[in-house]
């Protein structure tokens, strides 16, 4: 097995591990035990995941996109799908509020809409 078959094998198991803390937080928040001993490890794992995540595919983005060397022909449907969930993770975590709360365009919006508040 190849050193980044390997690689992209170890970014699936973080991203199952990220799914599963997320699945546990989101069962601990229905059943209304959010401040939990419990929820705040599952919350500081699922953060922590998350990062090495984000860190994992910023190196493989680097790899595949390094203006040096072609490595496109290593782009196959696991490097896909992971570009893929990436880009979705990054829109999701993104800091909406404060990009919508100081957009001016947003704000001239929500006064043609009738939301008077800033």
């Amino acid at each position: 097995m190849k050193y980044f078959d390997m690689y992209i094998y170890l970014i699936f198991a973080i991203k199952i591990g990220f799914i599963i803390m997320a699945l546990t937080h989101l069962y601990l928040k229905i059943k209304g035990k959010t401040d939990s001993e419990l929820d705040k490890k599952i919350v500081q794992w699922k953060e922590k995941i998350e990062f090495v995540f984000i860190f994992l595919m910023s190196i493989l983005l680097m790899y595949l996109f390094n203006p040096r060397k072609n490595n496109m022909h290593m782009i196959d449907v696991e490097s896909k799908l992971l570009l893929f969930l990436f880009g979705f993770i990054l829109i999701f975590t993104a800091n909406w509020s404060s990009f919508l709360k100081e957009a001016k365009w947003f704000q001239d919006f929500q006064q043609i809409v009738g939301n008077k508040n800033k």
